[in-house]
């Protein structure tokens, strides 16, 4: 988009939207319907890793996650959404649009929560897809990623799917009672047009061999990325 703005439309908001896509959808939450599933799911992750950078659980019982999953299913902001897996309609992980803008045409994605059933799959790099293509296809001129600067696979993450570094807010908040640094990740609108034809080449079925990739995600997003990561302010360094 050029720096004028006098075509700039207010996007939709993304309240009650679906996403459908090859191997997953995306449904508004709805936690009598997705919580067994949802809780069930999360139970692989034995060692509780999926909740060492969100400012809540893990949750000890079905009753205490589904009394949280009630308070979230019908805000405005984040706008939380159940991840279907197609190859059997369980409910495998819960993401969301947050600080939702849409005078700006900003919006985040956050609270991403995967089971390890989809994790470093193609149903999580569609379901990241999805989101993004939806953001940008409505209009949205900034997508955001945030994360705890010392969550390195997060950061990772959001490289492999083309949002570009942006800097590390010092001290932002707390967390569970420590310091958080916050990571800023983010993709714009001229950058779509790339990023969706990387995606394409990504998912084609000619790019996997005996289940195996030929061409990385990461290759193919790594050249339109405005900024690239150096891990400040983590553990690493």
């Amino acid at each position: 988009m050029s720096k004028n703005l006098k075509n700039f439309k207010l996007p939709p908001h993304p309240k009650n939207i679906s996403l459908i896509g090859k191997t997953v959808n995306l449904f508004p939450l709805n936690s009598d319907k997705h919580y067994i599933d949802l809780y069930s799911s999360q139970l692989i992750d034995k060692e509780g890793s999926n909740w060492e950078y969100l400012p809540y659980g893990p949750f000890k019982t079905k009753i205490t996650y589904l009394e949280w999953l009630k308070k979230i299913e019908n805000k405005n902001d984040p706008v939380f959404f159940v991840v279907i897996r197609k190859s059997d309609n369980k409910a495998v992980g819960l993401t969301s649009f947050m600080r939702i803008n849409i005078e700006y045409g900003v919006i985040e994605v956050g609270h991403i929560n995967f089971s390890p059933l989809i994790q470093k799959t193609l149903e999580s790099t569609e379901t990241m897809f999805l989101m993004m293509n939806w953001v940008f296809e409505n209009g949205f001129r900034r997508y955001e990623w945030k994360c705890n600067s010392e969550n390195i696979r997060s950061r990772k993450a959001a490289q492999r799917l083309g949002f570009s570094y942006e800097g590390v807010f010092r001290q932002m908040s707390i967390s569970k009672g420590k310091n958080r640094n916050t990571a800023w990740f983010a993709a714009i609108d001229k950058e779509w047009n790339d990023l969706k034809k990387a995606y394409k080449i990504y998912f084609d079925e000619n790019n996997f061999y005996n289940g195996n990739q030929i061409k990385s995600l990461s290759s193919l997003t790594e050249k339109i990325l405005y900024k690239k990561d150096n891990l400040e302010f983590t553990n690493k360094n």
